[in-house]
């Protein structure tokens, strides 16, 4: 795994020691950014299942102002500082060992509003539905924001979830991208 682009271009980033998490593969990282971006000009971002951190630390490397990274397994949480630090984005990161729920919990009390948040749990489709519902409900997407799902290609999210719509959907053999902006 690398940095694919932006100012911290081909760094090389750990994996997560285990088979407790799958990273994003380069290429199927660098469709989502040229969908997304595919560079940025600030803003902040959420990475809830961040793993070994490689969404995030792409989002920062391409402009990206801070990145928030969320993990419940303590050797996910090492690589991701280890990573940060490797890419020398210490500055820019927030790492915190927490599940997805307690975390959105916490940014809600922060009133904080995300302009991506990526979201890439173990593969299990009720789990996003519920996640998109509770930041679609809690507003935690700016405007203009895009949340970015990478899921399993044998499941269709929903169209809409509240405010949000499908913007585009990919597949990439076993893994499968479904992208949702605000629609209002």
């Amino acid at each position: 795994m690398r940095v694919i682009s932006g100012t911290r271009k081909g760094k090389i980033l750990k994996a997560v020691p285990g088979s407790s998490t799958r990273p994003t593969t380069d290429k199927v990282k660098e469709a989502i950014f040229n969908i997304i971006g595919p560079y940025f000009d600030g803003g902040l971002g959420l990475d809830l299942f961040a793993g070994s951190g490689g969404l995030g630390i792409e989002a920062l490397s391409r402009g990206a102002e801070k990145v928030i990274f969320v993990d419940r397994d303590g050797k996910a949480i090492q690589t991701i500082h280890e990573n940060v630090k490797t890419c020398e984005l210490e500055d820019f990161a927030e790492i915190f060992r927490n599940d997805a729920e307690r975390a959105l919990k916490a940014v809600i009390k922060r009133e904080l509003s995300f302009q991506f948040i990526f979201l890439d749990p173990p593969y299990k489709k009720q789990q996003l539905v519920k996640l998109l519902e509770w930041i679609e409900r809690a507003q935690l997407l700016s405007l203009n924001g895009t949340i970015i799902c990478e899921h399993s290609s044998d499941i269709q999210l929903p169209e809409t979830v509240g405010n949000l719509c499908v913007q585009k959907h990919e597949k990439y053999g076993i893994i499968a991208i479904t992208i949702y902006e605000l629609t209002k």
